[in-house]
């Protein structure tokens, strides 16, 4: 998957043009048959059945405190349906709130092939197994690698993958000893795991890790810890934009004065980060904002808001439905083997494609805050060797 993949999704993202693939027809109500006809009166009771189309569910939150982010994703599968033109697909959605294994019950009762989603990790493992039983494949927008596997595939950007690019680029330009501060919690189990293989795989040192509740004055006490351990070359904050500006100034005080401070893939989707001057000089690793910048564009227009980052997930969750909807006869099952295509796929946060683990492996870029905007320092490849 090269150039050539890339651009035929931005091309998708600057069509003028759109097709609306057709709703859900009602079964009519019909007149009793004469006796020499033969079409059935039956009245079909759920979703009609689709003679033309696949059928895909579509679990997200459409109601509650995540209803803003599950609604944002409901509206870039639609784009992704629109720019596509793709008329042999029908996404249905269904709201994971209430409960996202009957959710997932009702989807499979009423047709679903696929099921993108669910979000959140807690609902992917009530999904799960249900899918499983069902045999349907589940592409969820979740990053906990802990809910893979099994016939579940993860969209998610995964804090792992995030630290060990910006780790390589890291050591690549000199630095050589590191230390990190990362949350209580699953995720920063993970981040800290991450963070010591990457260094040690890199040829570098971790000098210290220092834990931190996320309460108040957590991470700050923490980082004053991590002061009597300076200098090192360079500091991961394995939390979010807010956090790390917090850290920022009490990381760098004296011999810490030029540490470079390192993020993970948390940072790209906050939106204010690059105006934080704390963070000024800072590296992370993310997906690359080329292409999501003009869908975000696209998507105002159309709904008159911004769109969630996270949205993106499910604009390119159904590109790869459509893409292997070519060769997918209808009321076929879901060749699942296609989604372990080597050369993998293409979206608007660069080439993915999914390890035998079911974890989508991305494309990274390193970017730079820089003087209050972001700078890409180290571009992501554009696609996969081997």
């Amino acid at each position: 998957m090269g150039r050539a993949v890339a651009l035929g999704v931005a091309l998708l993202l600057g069509a003028c043009q759109t097709i609306v693939p057709r709703g859900p027809v009602e079964q009519p109500q019909t007149r009793p048959a004469p006796v020499t006809q033969h079409p059935s009166t039956e009245v079909e009771h759920g979703l009609p059945r689709d003679t033309a189309r696949h059928r895909i569910a579509l679990l997200v939150p459409l109601s509650g405190s995540n209803a803003g982010v599950g609604q944002s994703i409901a509206n870039a599968t639609m784009m992704a349906l629109l720019d596509s033109q793709a008329d042999t697909i029908r996404i249905t959605n269904y709201d994971t709130t209430p409960g996202a294994a009957a959710a997932a019950q009702k989807a499979i009762a009423e047709g679903a092939q696929l099921i993108l989603g669910p979000l959140l990790s807690e609902d992917v493992r009530a999904v799960a197994p249900i899918a499983r039983a069902a045999r349907i494949p589940v592409i969820s927008f979740s990053n906990d690698a802990g809910v893979a596997g099994n016939g579940t595939y993860l969209m998610g950007y995964t804090p792992a993958q995030s630290i060990d690019r910006v780790v390589a680029y890291a050591r690549g330009r000199g630095v050589t000893t590191f230390a990190g501060l990362v949350p209580n919690g699953l995720y920063g189990e993970r981040a800290s795991t991450a963070f010591l293989r990457a260094v040690e795989g890199a040829g570098g040192q971790v000098i210290s890790l220092q834990p931190y509740g996320r309460v108040a004055g957590g991470v700050a006490a923490a980082a004053q810890r991590l002061t009597a351990k300076a200098p090192y070359d360079a500091v991961l904050i394995a939390d979010g934009g807010s956090t790390a500006a917090t850290a920022a100034p009490i990381v760098k005080r004296g011999p810490g004065a030029n540490t470079r401070l390192l993020g993970t893939e948390l940072w790209n989707s906050e939106s204010g980060i690059a105006a934080r001057p704390a963070l000024n000089g800072a590296w992370f690793a993310s997906v690359s904002n080329g292409l999501y910048r003009q869908y975000a564009t696209k998507y105002r227009a159309r709904y008159r808001a911004a769109p969630y980052r996270l949205s993106s997930l499910g604009y390119d969750a159904v590109l790869l439905t459509v893409r292997i909807a070519r060769d997918w006869n209808i009321n076929a099952a879901f060749p699942e083997s296609r989604l372990r295509a080597s050369d993998g796929f293409a979206g608007i946060d660069g080439a993915f494609r999914f390890g035998r683990d079911g974890i989508a492996e991305r494309a990274l870029e390193v970017q730079e805050i820089r003087n209050g905007t972001t700078v890409t320092v180290s571009p992501a490849p554009t696609g996969f060797d081997g």
